[in-house]
C-alpha cells in the first residue's frame, strides 16, 4: 500500500516505456505464481446463498463497461457506441469529471438517448482518491454533485483502487471498482466471486458491488501481449456454465479503430468486435445483455435485504481449537453463510496437522499445536506469547495480500489484539471478544490472592487491549458491568451470550436404546468446573441407579487428577473419559444423554462464568442439574434447572437422583428448557452481530455537508447547479429503480 502511494506520486516522471517494461516483467512472474487462480478462480463460481437467477431464466448476464481515461478515449466514445449499437449491445461509459477532459452535456445526452449508461470514474485519474479520509471526504462531496447532475447511478475508482467501506459516502446505487481475480492490479485483492454482492453499511443501508470478471483489455493485450481473445472466450464460457456475471471493462483510449495507425499502447478494436460476435453467435438467447445499473436494481428488487450476500474479508484470531469452540465457530460460520470471506487463525490439536483447511465455508489456519499440560503460569504465558508472535507475522502476511475489513480477536489472552497491529495501522477495524474475564480466570486457575501483582498487571492489560480496539464484546451481563466499571466505555461494549446455534443444535432424534442412564459433561476439565464434585456425587448415585454411567467429553487442566479420583472411588467402567469431539459431533452425543450436569464452583471466576452447556442441553431436551451460581441464577430459574448448592457433593447427588427418578420433574425441566432455548438462541442475536460488523467496517466520516466544497473549483459542467445530496437508495424497497430516466426495466424477464 505504501509502495502504491509512492508509485502514483512518481508515476508522471517515469517514462512510459520504462513503466511498461517493469510492469511486463512483474506480470510474467505474477502469471506463473497465480496460475491456479487466474484467469479462472474456481471458487469464484460458487452460487451465493439466496441467489434468484437472472431475469427471464437467462443463463448468465453480460455487462459491458468502458473507462474513459483521457482526451483520446473521449474522442472515440461515439465511434465505440456506434460499433456496439450495430451489433445490438448497450454499455456503460465511465467518465472522469475533473481529469484532462470535460464531458460535454451533448455527449452524455446522446449516450442516454441511445440507451447507454453514464457512470463516474473517480474525480481525477491520479491514484490519489484514497490518499486520506479527509481528502476523500472532500472529493466525495464533489463526486456526489456530478452524480446528481449526470443522473449517474454507479461509480468506479481509477486504477481499480478500492476502499468499499468508504464508498457509502457517495450514496450511489452501485460500485464496480473490484474484480473476482486479477493479480496484475496494483491492489490485487480480489472479491472471489462472479456474482453481484451487497456491501452493507450502518442502519441497513448499502450498495451493490459489481466486480469485473473478464480480464481488462490493457492487461491482456498491452501488458501480457496476448495475440488473440482466447482468454476472454475461455473465461466467458466458464462464467456461462456457472450462471454468473460476465462483466468486461475496456478502454477506448487503448483501442485502435480502423483507419488509424496503431500506437504502442493500443490493441486492434477487431479483438473487441470478435468478442461481441462470439457472445452473440454462441449464446444467442441465453444471456441477459444489460447495463450495470439494471443489474444493481434487479439485485435489490429480487434479493431481500436479509438474504443479500456480502463479501467482506474478515479474520478471526483465537488461541483455541476452532473445531470445538462453539463461540468462534458460530460467528465465523454466520459470516460465511452470507458470503463473507472468513479466515480463522487458531491452534492445532494433537491429531490434526498444521496448515489450512476449509470447514463449512471458513478457511481455518492452524499455526501452533496446543498442549493442555500447563503446570504453572510461566509455561502457560510462554505458549501464549509464542502464539502472539506467530499469529502477528501470519496475520501481517495475510492482510498484505487480502486486506481484511475487520479482525475479530478472541481472548484468552486480551493482549492477543496486539497481533493485529498491522491491519489496524492500515485501516482494518478490530473487535476484542472477551470469552473469559482474564484477571479473575488467572486468579482461579493459579489461585493467587485478589491483590496479587499478576492480577493487577492483567487488569492493566485488559484496559490497554480494550483501548486498542474499536469495539469490545463480552460474554455475559455480569462481566459487562465489571468491564465498564474498570476498562471499557459503555458505548464501546456489547454483550453476546454463548447462544446455541440452531444450525448445529437443532432438535436431533435420540438414537440410543441400550437401557443405560447416561449422565454427561462436555467441556474443559478445569478446577473451577467442579468435576471432582460431580465424580464424588456420582459415586453416591451409582448404587441407586446401577445402569448409570458418567461420560466426560473434553480434556486438559485437571484431567489426570480426575482419572485418579475415579479410580480411587472404584468408578472404573462407570466414569468414562471420552476425549474431545468437534462442536457438531458433540450435538449428537448430547441428544442421546439422559442428564446434563454443570457442577461449577461459585468462586471468583466460576460464579460469574456463563456456561454454554446449559443451553446446549436444553436445545436437545436434556434436563440439567447445575450448581447455584450467581450467573446461572441471573439467567435461569428453578422451573428449567434443578439447582444445588455449589460445592455440596450430597446436594448434587440428591439433585441427580431426583431428576432421574421423578418423571414429572424431568418432563417439566425438558419442556421449560425447550421453551427457553427457542426464545434465546443464535438466530435471535445473529442479525445484531452482523449489523455490528457492518457498522464497524463502514468508515465514518463525520460531517460531510457541502461546506467542504470549494465552488470555484467545481468544473464548468456543474457550475450553477443546486447544491444538494441525492437521496440514498432505500434497500428495503422492492421496487427501487425499476423505472428511471425513461428506461423501463422489466424485472420479470428483461429481453436482450
Amino acid at each position: 500500500m505504501l509502495f502504491n502511494k509512492a508509485y502514483y506520486r512518481f508515476k508522471p516522471r517515469i517514462p512510459w516505456a520504462v513503466r511498461t517494461a517493469l510492469r511486463r516483467r512483474w506480470a510474467r512472474a505474477r502469471r506463473v505464481a497465480y496460475a491456479d487462480v487466474w484467469p479462472i478462480d474456481e471458487k469464484a463460481g460458487a452460487i451465493p446463498p439466496g441467489w434468484p437467477g437472472w431475469p427471464g431464466g437467462k443463463a448468465f448476464a453480460l455487462i459491458l463497461t468502458h473507462d474513459v481515461e483521457g482526451n483520446k478515449g473521449l474522442s472515440r466514445v461515439q465511434t465505440l457506441m456506434k460499433l456496439e449499437s450495430k451489433q445490438g449491445f448497450r454499455s456503460s461509459f465511465n467518465f472522469v469529471p475533473e481529469g484532462e477532459y470535460r464531458v460535454p452535456d451533448a455527449l452524455r445526452q446522446t449516450l442516454d438517448r441511445a440507451g447507454f449508461e453514464v457512470g463516474i470514474h473517480g474525480l481525477e485519474h491520479d491514484g490519489k482518491l484514497y490518499a486520506s479520509k479527509a481528502q476523500f471526504a472532500a472529493k466525495a462531496a464533489r463526486i456526489k454533485q456530478y452524480a446528481e447532475h449526470w443522473k449517474a447511478s454507479g461509480f468506479r475508482s481509477p486504477l481499480m483502487q478500492h476502499r468499499l467501506a468508504w464508498l457509502h459516502q457517495l450514496g450511489l446505487e452501485y460500485d464496480s471498482s473490484t474484480f473476482d481475480t486479477d493479480p496484475f492490479e496494483p491492489e490485487p485483492d480480489g472479491m472471489g466471486t462472479v456474482f453481484p454482492f451487497w456491501v452493507p453499511g450502518a442502519e441497513g443501508r448499502g450498495y451493490v458491488e459489481l466486480p469485473y470478471t473478464l480480464p481488462q483489455d490493457f492487461t491482456l493485450f498491452v501488458v501480457l501481449r496476448e495475440p488473440n481473445i482466447d482468454i476472454w472466450k475461455r473465461k466467458l464460457d466458464w462464467i456461462a456454465e456457472r450462471g454468473g456475471m460476465a462483466l468486461l471493462n475496456t478502454h477506448p483510449d487503448y483501442m485502435c479503430f480502423e483507419g488509424n495507425e496503431r500506437q504502442r499502447d493500443e490493441f486492434p478494436v477487431s479483438y473487441y468486435e470478435e468478442f461481441l460476435s462470439y457472445v452473440r453467435e454462441k449464446y444467442e438467447g441465453a444471456y441477459w445483455s444489460t447495463r450495470p445499473r439494471d443489474v444493481s436494481r434487479f439485485y435489490c428488487a429480487r434479493v431481500p435485504l436479509s438474504s443479500r450476500n456480502s463479501r467482506k474479508k474478515i479474520c478471526m484470531l483465537a488461541y483455541t481449537l476452532y473445531e470445538s469452540d462453539n463461540r468462534v465457530r458460530r460467528y465465523a460460520e454466520a459470516l460465511a453463510r452470507r458470503g463473507d470471506q472468513v479466515d480463522v487463525i487458531a491452534l492445532s490439536a494433537a491429531h490434526t496437522t498444521l496448515g489450512a483447511e476449509e470447514i463449512s465455508g471458513v478457511t481455518l489456519h492452524r499455526i501452533q499445536r496446543r498442549d493442555f499440560d500447563e503446570q504453572g503460569k510461566w509455561s502457560y504465558a510462554w505458549r501464549l506469547l509464542r502464539f502472539l508472535l506467530a499469529s502477528s507475522v501470519f496475520l501481517m502476511r495475510r492482510h498484505y495480500s487480502r486486506r481484511y475489513d475487520l479482525i475479530h480477536v478472541h481472548n484468552v489472552p486480551d493482549f492477543l489484539v496486539l497481533a493485529a497491529w498491522y491491519p489496524k495501522w492500515t485501516g482494518a477495524k478490530l473487535i476484542l471478544d472477551i470469552h473469559d474475564i482474564v484477571p479473575e480466570l488467572f486468579a482461579s486457575k493459579f489461585e493467587p490472592s485478589a491483590g496479587n501483582r499478576y492480577v493487577q498487571l492483567l487488569k492493566l492489560a485488559e484496559k490497554a487491549s480494550a483501548a486498542f480496539v474499536d469495539h469490545v464484546i463480552v460474554s455475559n451481563h455480569l462481566w459487562y458491568q465489571t468491564l465498564i466499571s474498570r476498562s471499557v466505555p459503555t458505548e464501546k461494549c456489547s454483550v453476546f451470550l454463548n447462544h446455541v446455534d440452531p444450525a448445529i443444535f437443532y432438535r436431533r432424534p435420540r438414537t440410543r436404546s441400550d437401557g443405560k442412564v447416561i449422565i454427561l459433561f462436555p467441556g474443559t476439565f478445569q478446577w473451577h468446573q467442579g468435576l471432582d464434585i460431580a465424580i464424588e456425587a456420582f459415586a453416591r448415585v451409582k448404587d441407586r441407579v446401577p445402569n448409570a454411567e458418567f461420560h466426560l467429553y473434553g480434556g486438559g487442566g485437571v484431567e489426570a487428577d480426575l482419572m485418579r479420583l475415579a479410580e480411587r472411588l472404584g468408578l472404573n467402567g462407570r466414569v468414562k473419559f471420552c476425549g474431545r469431539l468437534s462442536y457438531d459431533r458433540i450435538a449428537d452425543v448430547i441428544a442421546n444423554a439422559d442428564l446434563g450436569v454443570v457442577p461449577k464452583r461459585a468462586n471468583l471466576f466460576g460464579n460469574e462464568a456463563y456456561s454454554t452447556k446449559i443451553m446446549e442441553f436444553m436445545s436437545q431436551g436434556v434436563p440439567v442439574v447445575a450448581s447455584r451460581t450467581k450467573i446461572d441464577t441471573f439467567y435461569f430459574n428453578d422451573r428449567i434447572i434443578r439447582f444445588f448448592v455449589s460445592d455440596d457433593v450430597q446436594g448434587m447427588a440428591d439433585a441427580m437422583l431426583q431428576v432421574i427418578e421423578d418423571e414429572a420433574l424431568r418432563n417439566a425441566l425438558v419442556a421449560g428448557g425447550y421453551e427457553y432455548a427457542d426464545r434465546h438462541n443464535w438466530d435471535v442475536r445473529k442479525r445484531d452481530y452482523l449489523e455490528l460488523v457492518d457498522s464497524l467496517s463502514s468508515e465514518q466520516f463525520g460531517d460531510s455537508n457541502p461546506k467542504l466544497i470549494d465552488r470555484d473549483k467545481i468544473a464548468p459542467a456543474v457550475t450553477g447547479m443546486t447544491i444538494g445530496e441525492p437521496a440514498l437508495m432505500d434497500p428495503h424497497r422492492a421496487d427501487i429503480g425499476c423505472e428511471r430516466d425513461g428506461h423501463s426495466v422489466e424485472i420479470a424477464g428483461l429481453s436482450n
